[in-house]
């Protein structure tokens, strides 16, 4: 199906009747993108961990996307997959997604976020060369290949998937590309991340719950964006004619006590300082201190900036974790969007 016509200015039109294949599908980027996908009308097929999350969350907003629990790192079960749905797209979010996890769990790491990237591209080779079907295929990297946290496991882990990205798409003529992704929050990010942390800790405190907020580096800075935003950018990066691989995030950056600022003024308290204890055990030693991206080189090549505002983000997150706290609902689709309508 042909692409020719399409600007690369204008906001990304799926065509109907395109089949695309996410694995991670059940986290942050999944759903966001499995919903922007389904919007414009393709056929969405997720890959998840058979546990990788409960009946609640799909069905609030994955019901209309077919979960396929496998294992991504196993040849077998991705060759068989890749067959039976015969993808337009390849979205790879998959992946162990904490540096500290990957220090205690290096096998594992490099097992999820660099093989199963190898194990996608031979499928889609391999189908193409059997049966002529061609698949564009996208893989998320991360800012951290090049902060100093470059070498631990999950940025070494990362690199090497941008190598044979580059290499299948150089010597295979695979239309690939990967995003090296700053950070994107949204409701969606769980307390095991410190943003999910903070929102969540707010409002307990403002709901008199809790008393104390326990963090680690309050300097660390970072390019912190809407992940609702950042699906877009993927999508228009596979639309593309040509693949390039591209720095994705909003150009500006924040220091951590500014979100705390931020996040207890939703909620009415102008001071944080009473409610913040520094513990020197949650200081990382290998944290980045700035981590911010370039914006342009996304915006020249796909027409694509960040439109959510940091304060807006921040907001939507606090006020999604005191609906959760005053309903008792985890999961709903309202949740997910600035204004409470999707994008």
């Amino acid at each position: 199906m042909s692409r020719k016509g399409t600007s690369r200015l204008t906001p990304v039109q799926e065509e109907p009747g395109r089949t695309v294949l996410i694995t991670g599908v059940t986290g942050q980027d999944g759903i966001y993108l499995a919903r922007f996908l389904r919007a414009r009308g393709a056929r969405v097929v997720g890959v998840a961990p058979a546990a990788a999350a409960p009946p609640a969350l799909r069905t609030a907003y994955l019901g209309d996307v077919e979960v396929v629990p496998l294992d991504v790192c196993d040849d077998d079960q991705v060759r068989a997959l890749v067959d039976r749905v015969r993808p337009d797209e390849v979205y790879n979010l998959a992946a162990v997604s904490s540096v500290a996890r990957s220090w205690d769990e290096p096998d594992i790491t490099y097992a999820v976020n660099q093989g199963a990237v190898e194990t996608l591209v031979r499928a889609l080779l391999d189908l193409r060369g059997r049966t002529g079907h061609e698949a564009r295929f996208f893989q998320a990297s991360s800012a951290e290949v090049t902060g100093s946290a470059a070498h631990s496991p999950y940025a070494q882990a990362k690199a090497a998937a941008e190598e044979v990205v580059r290499e299948v798409r150089e010597r295979q003529g695979l239309h690939a590309c990967y995003a090296r992704l700053h950070n994107h929050e949204s409701p969606l990010r769980t307390t095991a991340f410190v943003t999910g942390k903070i929102t969540r800790a707010v409002a307990e405190i403002a709901a008199g719950r809790v008393d104390e907020l326990r963090l680690g580096n309050l300097d660390v800075s970072r390019d912190w964006g809407f992940a609702g935003d950042y699906v877009d950018a993927m999508c228009r990066m596979v639309a593309a004619d040509e693949p390039r691989d591209l720095p994705i995030g909003t150009g500006v950056a924040h220091r951590l006590a500014d979100l705390l600022a931020t996040a207890f003024a939703v909620v009415g308290i102008d001071d944080p300082a009473p409610y913040v204890v520094t513990d020197p055990a949650l200081v990382r030693p290998a944290d980045t201190a700035v981590l911010v991206a370039d914006p342009e080189p996304a915006a020249g090549a796909l027409g694509w900036r960040a439109t959510t505002s940091f304060e807006d983000l921040v907001r939507l997150m606090v006020t999604v974790d005191q609906e959760r706290l005053r309903t008792g609902v985890a999961d709903d689709v309202r949740y997910l969007s600035v204004g409470g309508t999707e994008q």
